[in-house]
């Protein structure tokens, strides 16, 4: 592989120079290789620091690989007739539900997981590459303040929980207070766009609260976008277009990172994944830590129900006998309606996938041995890019190009049954996504604010406060993480009245 021109040559503040032509024309000689080596159509005519950028990033891509896998993509092979796959649950023995568990289950779960997070042998990845574009913002999507009455942003929300769960595991251990023994690293997975903003805004917070050393930045991968005739393509004369290649990219970039090689450094064996966009996510769940741990599997998955038969969702499924999810549009009507045999008020397949993941670091640290072997999916998108035949940028009106991408759920056919499990939690408690523009009524900023006020107001009853609004509809109540996980701690509103809408941040409060 060629090497990588240094941009900063000199201390002395000399221009630096462009590549070798030796190393230009063994770098050119891979492309033509490859058939892609249109890529260099202008670069002679590029400024010196132009033409180091793109040697540097065209030294970053495999054109090999590139072309082998749009072909792949362009030209998939044709399925063999009568390959419908079959498509049934997952076995019982696989799956767990807090819904309906015993509490000695519950409970047994719950001291496991504080006991690991105490013995600081738990981790979290937070998958956070995307930005708040549908949302009207230009800014990380876990910046994004949904309208609390904190302000708080999602980011924040998070942090806070990750501290309040430290707590209880050290409380649980009865560490003195005041003595920090618990301490789970959050590994922030971003993106080329969020990378710098994003950590500009955890500095700028204090990390919330948080150790700076146990808050680690790493940056998803990206793939070179490719035209429907397979090759890659230029968004300007100096510069590939690219995009970042998945949720699923998470694997290799865990491994290119030196995040597996930080978490056996730190003694880590669990971790828990999630998406950003979560507002009720219980990170770092001990619950589902402790659920996983005893069961000794290399991947766990949390599920909701369906709301009903015509939801839209991923299912977590059983796929020619192995674990996977099948997405809406793969199963036929009859199925998705089709009712449970020992329960016909639930539907048959109803774990809907929520993309909140537990890994034993045991399975992780096999990454390097299958990461590259996971499948592409396409995503036929319109690029704007550069003509090469004539040099002109142009932005099309229909789809010219596709977008590579894994997800996060393609390991799943490789684990074992007995190594695979699924445990079903109340989307009330657990699941509030952010996904659309504000006023949409469906998983919006409104949404996500109503689902953690309604929580917070739940509790306080459940704890035997009252809450009372003068407004119908306003009686909800923001209880911060560093006060309550999950609704314990609350002791202190008992026969106590709150006025809602509220804030409660310390029992003082009330």
């Amino acid at each position: 592989m060629a090497a990588v021109i240094d941009p900063i040559r000199s201390l002395l503040g000399k221009t630096p120079s462009p590549p070798a032509d030796n190393e230009v024309a063994e770098l050119r000689q891979r492309y033509a290789a490859a058939g892609q080596d249109h890529v260099f159509t202008y670069y002679d005519d590029l400024t010196d620091n132009d033409k180091i950028g793109l040697f540097n990033q065209l030294s970053s891509i495999d054109p090999a690989r590139t072309s082998k896998l749009a072909d792949e993509a362009l030209n998939p092979a044709k399925p063999a007739e009568d390959t419908k796959p079959q498509i049934e649950p997952l076995p019982t023995a696989a799956c767990a539900s807090t819904l309906d568990s015993a509490e000695s289950d519950l409970q047994k779960w719950y001291i496991e997981g504080l006991e690991l997070i105490a013995s600081n042998k738990v981790a979290v990845i937070l998958m956070a590459g995307g930005q708040g574009t549908r949302l009207g913002s230009s800014d990380p999507k876990g910046c994004y303040d949904i309208g609390l009455p904190s302000k708080k942003s999602l980011f924040q929300i998070q942090a806070e929980r990750i501290a309040r769960v430290q707590k209880l595991a050290e409380q649980h251990k009865g560490v003195k207070e005041g003595v920090n023994v618990a301490q789970i690293p959050w590994y922030i997975m971003t993106s080329g766009p969020t990378r710098k903003p994003t950590e500009e805004y955890f500095i700028k917070n204090n990390y919330f609260g948080l150790h700076k050393s146990q808050v680690i930045f790493f940056e998803q991968g990206v793939l070179p976008c490719i035209s429907n005739e397979g090759k890659i393509i230029l968004e300007s004369k100096a510069r590939v277009a690219v995009a970042p290649d998945g949720n699923g990219g998470i694997y290799a970039a865990l491994d290119k990172a030196g995040i597996l090689k930080d978490m056996n450094t730190r003694g880590i064996d669990h971790v828990h994944a999630y998406c950003v966009d979560n507002c009720l996510v219980r990170v770092a769940d001990p619950v589902f830590i402790g659920f996983s741990a005893l069961k000794k599997v290399s991947i766990a998955t949390k599920v909701v129900r369906k709301r009903n038969a015509k939801e839209s969702v991923g299912l977590i499924i059983l796929k020619n006998g192995k674990p996977d999810v099948v997405e809406y549009s793969e199963i036929d009507k009859d199925m998705t309606e089709e009712k449970d045999a020992e329960n016909s008020e639930l539907l048959k397949f109803r774990a809907a996938n929520i993309v909140n993941h537990y890994y034993s670091v045991e399975f992780l640290n096999t990454i390097p041995e299958w990461s590259s072997s996971l499948p592409h999916h396409i995503a036929r998108k319109k690029i704007p890019c550069l003509d090469v035949a004539t040099g002109e940028l142009t932005k099309p009106e229909k789809p010219n190009g596709i977008k590579l991408e894994q997800f996060v759920f393609d390991v799943f056919p490789m684990i074992p049954l007995d190594k695979f499990a699924c445990l079903e939690v109340a989307r009330e408690d657990e699941f509030s996504p952010l996904k659309n523009a504000r006023g949409t009524g469906e998983d919006d900023p409104d949404t996500s604010k109503r689902d953690i006020m309604t929580q917070g107001k739940k509790w306080i009853l459940k704890a035997g406060g009252q809450v009372i609004s003068e407004d119908m509809g306003s009686d909800g109540v923001e209880v911060s993480p560093l006060l309550s996980y999950g609704g314990e701690g609350l002791e202190f509103v008992k026969g106590q009245t709150i006025t809602g809408p509220a804030l409660m941040v310390r029992p003082d409060e009330v």
